[in-house]
C-alpha cells in the first residue's frame, strides 16, 4: 500500500479508503470486523462513514473496531441528510451540525473526527452559516479538518472564498462520485481540486457494482444496489452504462485482470484523486478492489480504458482551446 498527503493537511492516508456504509446492514458486525481487519492488514488507514449509514449502526461498529488503533487511523464522517422525524433533523444549519457531531463522536467512541464532510449542499442554509459552525468545532478540537461531499465546483469554490475572506477553517477535501460511467467530475470538480490543493476521496468507483462484471451482459437479475435500491436504479438506468461495463469486462479478460481491479485502479490514478472509497458486503467481494492498490496502471493503459467510456464535454465550448491550450497566447 502506498500513501498520499491529504490535500495540504500533511496527513498521510492510504491510496485506498474503506467505505463503511455496509457495516451493520449488508455486512453484520462479525463480517464488518473481518473486512476491517483485512483492510488494515493490507495497509489501509483511512475509513469513511456517515451519521446516516444504517441509522448510525455503521459508526457504532466502526467505533468499536478502532478502539485499539484510534491514533493509527484517519476517520471521516458526514452530516446533512435526515436523521429523524423532527422538522430540523436535517440540513447544514449550525443547530443540526452541532447536534450531529456530538452524536457521531459518541457512536465512534472518540474525542475527535479527523475529517468531517457536509454530506450534500443545503440550499436553505447560507454557506457561511455552515462554515462558522464547522470552524467553531475545529477550534474546539472536535473536528480536525472539514470537507464537502456531492457539491458542485462552483459551490466549493464559493465556500473556499468565504473561508479565505472571513478567516474560517476551509474545506481541505471533497468527496465526489467518479467512475468509468460517471465522469462529470473531470470537467470542473477535479480541476478545481488540483488548482486549490484539495484532497479528493471518490465514492462509487465501481458504479454501485456495475463495473464489477456481474451485470455486464445486461443481467439485471443479479443482486445488488443498482437493481434493488431506488436511488441507484435511477443513477445507473442508462443502457449505455451497461454497454460500457460489458466493454470493460471484455477488456479485463484480454489483460487477465478482474474488471473491478481495473475500475478502481483507473479512478485511483487520476492525478487529482487521493483515494477511491472501496466497499463490499464481505471479504471475498472486496479482494479485487484491494488488488487495485498494487496494480500497475500505466498512462497508456489508463488511456485505453478511458476510450471504453464517453468523455464528458469540456467546461466551455471553445474547442480550439481544448485542442491547443495555448491558442489564445499564440493569437493575442
Amino acid at each position: 500500500m502506498k500513501y498520499k498527503v491529504l490535500g495540504r493537511t500533511g496527513v498521510l492516508v492510504s491510496e485506498l479508503c474503506l467505505g463503511t456504509m455496509s457495516f451493520g446492514g449488508d455486512a453484520d458486525e462479525p463480517e464488518s470486523a473481518r473486512m476491517f481487519k483485512r483492510c488494515r492488514d493490507a495497509g489501509i488507514n483511512f475509513f469513511d462513514c456517515a451519521n446516516v449509514y444504517c441509522q448510525g449502526k455503521s459508526e457504532e461498529i466502526l467505533g468499536r473496531l478502532i478502539s485499539d488503533c484510534r491514533d493509527e487511523v484517519v476517520i471521516a464522517s458526514k452530516a446533512t441528510q435526515r436523521t429523524g422525524r423532527d422538522f430540523n433533523a436535517l440540513g447544514s444549519s449550525r443547530r443540526h451540525i452541532m447536534l450531529e457531531v456530538e452524536k457521531s463522536l459518541k457512536r465512534l467512541r472518540t474525542d475527535r473526527i479527523d475529517l468531517y464532510f457536509i454530506h450534500h449542499f443545503d440550499s436553505l442554509t447560507p454557506i457561511d452559516e455552515s462554515l462558522r459552525a464547522l470552524d467553531d468545532l475545529v477550534r474546539q478540537g472536535k473536528l480536525l479538518y472539514i470537507g464537502a461531499s456531492n457539491w458542485a465546483a462552483w459551490q466549493t469554490a464559493k465556500a473556499l472564498g468565504i473561508s479565505a475572506g472571513q478567516g474560517l477553517a476551509r474545506f481541505e477535501c471533497i468527496e465526489p462520485m467518479y467512475n468509468l460511467v460517471k465522469r462529470q467530475a473531470e470537467v470542473e470538480i477535479l480541476p478545481l481540486a488540483l488548482s486549490e490543493n484539495l484532497g479528493v476521496i471518490v465514492y462509487s468507483p465501481l458504479a454501485g457494482g456495475l463495473l464489477s462484471g456481474k451485470y455486464s451482459q445486461g443481467d439485471k437479475g443479479a443482486a445488488g444496489r443498482i437493481v434493488q435500491k431506488g436511488s441507484y436504479i435511477k443513477r445507473y438506468s442508462d443502457p449505455l452504462y451497461f454497454e460500457i461495463a460489458a466493454r470493460l469486462v471484455d477488456f479485463a479478460k484480454s489483460v487477465h485482470t478482474h474488471p473491478a481491479t481495473l475500475a478502481v485502479s483507473w479512478v485511483r490514478t487520476h492525478p487529482a484523486v487521493t483515494a477511491p472509497i472501496i466497499g463490499a458486503r464481505n471479504v471475498s467481494q472486496i479482494e479485487p478492489s484491494l488488488a487495485a492498490a498494487d496494480f500497475n496502471m500505466t498512462p497508456d493503459l489508463r488511456a485505453e480504458i478511458s476510450k471504453l467510456s464517453v468523455q464528458p464535454p469540456n467546461a466551455t465550448d471553445r474547442l480550439e482551446e481544448v485542442i491547443d491550450p495555448n491558442f489564445c497566447l499564440r493569437n493575442r
